[in-house]
């Protein structure tokens, strides 16, 4: 039996890795996976007790990213919601954080812990040696080293560090942007919110609130809900397709000194929110209950790091075309008031940027401290690079970013910038192979994919989704197969598929009104079995046959063999009246 006199309260222990990474919402989430993915040993620092932050089942936001067709994003994130909506087709969210959590303790080389909070940094240097985080579950202090650092922790901890950074917005003067809404420049950000989620319900009971709970009238919202002006968008107390992010509040404060008050102040507002619709003698909410209203607000804006570059509203507008491009955005220059909810008049303003932007590799590590990267809102960015950044979908493709160039710091021995000024080339062409798009830059098809003849050429390109309204793939029917020939035998050892998974299918999105009961779909045209075959002295040879497919990129190896020829045949996509779609077939 353990007694006060030989055991302790406290414990300690002592983990080492190649990439420490602090935050697990999806930049610190996918930057986790594809470093451990890459071969190089992980730790992942995550304070709350599940992974996905503003996508978690806490805040319950959902993943927005790039405007346009076929500009959504792909990569680990694609893979991440597929899997999603295979296994959790009724879109329940403590499935969905169980997704994530499966993404993270599936990886060999990836040591998780939850519940643990970063307290304090060790230097050496101008380099981060180690770090000790807390975890209270455990009553355990964590000290744990590293070669490389991550910070995706949204509010930036590892500024502790010396790390140079920025909170607040910029004067005009200084970059000459012309958004800004306040052209003095301050210290004050955008808001935090908290979300709601309804119910459709057969029966209706008004709503009795907390008495600590602000009560609003018509008057409050007559000048809050005049809708779309110029680009610029508000309040909507109305049930239907309503994800409440409007609920905001804290812009005028300090988003980490004070988020105590922050959440309380969103409690009270969220309440009577819900007591004014659903009690309204407009009868607007009589066929809905409120289902859930988070605790936890998702946060906006903090603190900004400084990179090698501070991205603009310059940068973005003209498309951001940057030899070092690793990742890119899509949504608009969405710059919301600091008044937030409170705000008479328009709560945001909407500039709209090209879809795509580049965002380029030295906005993702630090200037001054040697081996630090960073992801997700805390990016090296203004005030107003920030607005159009900012989103959860872009966030991802940034840690996946960073995740992937720690592989190459390590395998090569050298910084974050070192990655940037003799390693780019190499990063970039890793995002690409691993399905990431990268405005201005194409993929290298392989050699022995490039001299093959086939029947469906198109297949061959390095163009792996449709662009606005160009079709860059093949349609199959079931049965059909693709043919790959060469003129002698080929030494064949894996294979590189890219299929058609809807970019734009909002089914993969979580849902905004609970309890909705329609299982959701696979995408219809992707290719649910098939087989590949080699032509082998003249023979067919099956090489691997498979069921239940259910990913975007399809990549296989197996025993190298001498062939003629490959053959992948379509047996069967996820609806049977569709076509299957893919845009590559890859032989390496």
């Amino acid at each position: 039996m353990k007694t006060e006199s030989n055991s302790t309260v406290l414990s300690s222990r002592t983990l080492s890795s190649d990439l420490v990474v602090v935050g697990g919402g999806l930049a610190g989430l996918l930057c986790a996976v594809a470093a451990a993915r890459g071969g190089i040993k992980v730790i992942l620092v995550q304070d709350r007790p599940v992974l996905g932050g503003n996508a978690s089942s806490e805040m319950r936001m959902g993943i927005c990213g790039a405007h346009g067709k076929g500009r959504k994003e792909t990569g680990i994130l694609e893979e991440l919601q597929l899997n999603n909506v295979y296994r959790n087709p009724l879109m329940r969210y403590t499935r969905w954080d169980d997704e994530m959590y499966s993404l993270a303790v599936m990886e060999d080389n990836l040591t998780l812990l939850l519940n643990t909070s970063v307290q304090s940094v060790q230097m050496e240097g101008n380099a981060i040696k180690s770090v000790d985080a807390w975890n209270g579950n455990e009553y355990c202090l964590y000290h744990l080293s590293g070669k490389l650092f991550a910070d995706c922790s949204g509010d930036g901890i590892l500024r502790l560090s010396g790390a140079e950074f920025r909170q607040g917005r910029e004067k005009t003067s200084e970059f000459g942007e012309d958004f800004l809404m306040n052209p003095e420049g301050d210290d004050k950000t955008m808001g935090n919110s908290l979300l709601m989620q309804l119910r459709k319900v057969d029966e209706h009971r008004p709503f009795i609130p907390p008495p600590w709970a602000y009560h609003f009238d018509d008057d409050f919202f007559a000048v809050r809900t005049h809708g779309k002006e110029h680009g610029r968008v508000a309040v909507r107390p109305w049930p239907e397709n309503n994800n409440f992010w409007w609920i905001e509040y804290g812009g005028n404060l300090d988003t980490i000194a004070d988020a105590n008050d922050i959440q309380f102040e969103l409690k009270k507002i969220a309440y009577g929110v819900w007591e004014y619709m659903k009690n309204h003698p407009d009868g607007r909410c009589r066929d809905y209950e409120l289902d859930w209203i988070g605790s936890l607000p998702g946060k906006r804006e903090s603190v900004r790091f400084v990179g090698d570059h501070i991205l603009t509203q310059h940068d973005i507008m003209a498309g951001g075309h940057f030899d070092d491009n690793v990742c890119y955005g899509g949504w608009t220059l969405d710059d919301h008031h600091p008044d937030a909810f409170f705000r008479v008049g328009d709560l945001s303003r909407h500039h709209v940027p090209p879809s795509p932007f580049g965002i380029p590799f030295r906005a993702l590590y630090s200037r001054n401290i040697a081996n630090l990267f960073f992801a997700g809102r805390n990016i090296s960015c203004t005030h107003l690079g920030f607005s159009a950044t900012r989103v959860m979908a872009t966030c991802a493709l940034m840690g996946q970013a960073i995740g992937t160039a720690a592989v190459v710091a390590c395998q090569h021995g050298t910084t974050p910038r070192g990655v940037y000024d003799r390693h780019i080339r190499e990063l970039q062409a890793r995002l690409l192979e691993d399905d990431v798009m990268i405005p201005d830059f194409l993929r290298q098809v392989s050699p022995l994919t490039s001299r093959a003849r086939t029947n469906y050429p198109v297949l061959q390109n390095s163009l792996d989704r449709d662009m606005d309204e160009e079709d860059n793939g093949a349609w199959l029917v079931a049965g059909e197969s693709v043919i790959y020939e060469w003129s002698q035998p080929e030494t064949i050892g894996n294979c590189r598929f890219v299929f058609d998974t809807l970019l734009d299918y909002e089914d993969k999105r979580m849902r905004k009104l609970e309890g909705v009961m329609e299982p959701k779909k696979m995408p219809p045209m992707l290719p649910r079995r098939l087989r590949i075959e080699a032509c082998v002295n003249g023979s067919w040879q099956s090489l691997l046959e498979e069921d239940n497919i259910h990913c975007r990129l399809f990549r296989r190896s197996w025993t190298p063999v001498q062939a003629t020829a490959m053959r992948v045949t379509v047996l069967a996509v996820w609806d049977a009246d569709s076509l299957a779609h893919i845009y590559t077939i890859e032989y390496r």
